[in-house]
């Protein structure tokens, strides 16, 4: 997305849809970054760190890891591949979580994964792609999609945030599945990602 793109997909989303366009207008810009991110690496192993954590929590974690990283900080999957089970632990990542950055560092070093050639796939094949990797799901693949690729059309509709932003912006009665979702986010696209941001912004 440019900014051009997104003040065209504030646009769209205000006239389209009057529940969405309150919020737009309360909030104001977006906070989705319009250039593409690069280091798509790190951003799978901050979104591993991150998993089932409070935002400070993954941060002080994610703090620890890059405290061990010769590169400015900046994890590779050459310098996390020869850290120690003692040294991942240490820095408070579970097991569980050291495998899968483990597993996330070797497939990307012999090949089995694709992190340089994403830009020219589509959202789905990025799905498939990623999810290759233990550990990562369809939902910490549709947050690489928005907030590292800046694609503009993703909703997460697995995303508990979004399940109670839309339930409370559309005052539904139940929390509402993904088919209904989906049907309520299709006034959205090709802007979803756009929508799906101020859903979020919504509750804080």
């Amino acid at each position: 997305m440019t900014v051009g793109d997104m003040a065209r997909a504030r646009r769209a989303l205000m006239r389209r849809d009057k529940v969405l366009g309150a919020i737009i207008k309360q909030r104001g810009a977006c906070g989705i970054k319009t250039e593409r991110a690069t280091d798509i690496f790190s951003g799978l192993v901050e979104a591993i760190v991150s998993q089932q954590l409070s935002t400070r929590a993954a941060a002080t974690i994610h703090g620890r890891l890059r405290a061990l990283m010769p590169d400015a900080g900046r994890p590779t999957p050459e310098a996390l591949i020869l850290l120690s089970d003692a040294s991942l632990r240490g820095v408070g990542l579970s097991r569980q979580k050291a495998a899968y950055v483990r597993d996330l560092s070797r497939k990307v070093i012999d090949g089995a994964v694709n992190i340089d050639g994403l830009a020219g796939m589509g959202d789905e094949e990025i799905v498939q792609e990623l999810t290759k990797i233990k550990g990562v799901g369809r939902w910490t693949v549709e947050m690489i999609l928005i907030f590292r690729l800046a694609r503009p059309d993703v909703l997460p509709v697995g995303d508990l945030g979004i399940v109670k932003a839309i339930q409370k912006a559309y005052a539904l009665r139940r929390a509402p599945d993904a088919k209904r979702m989906l049907k309520i986010g299709e006034r959205w696209r090709p802007y979803r990602s756009v929508a799906s941001w101020y859903l979020w912004a919504s509750l804080e």
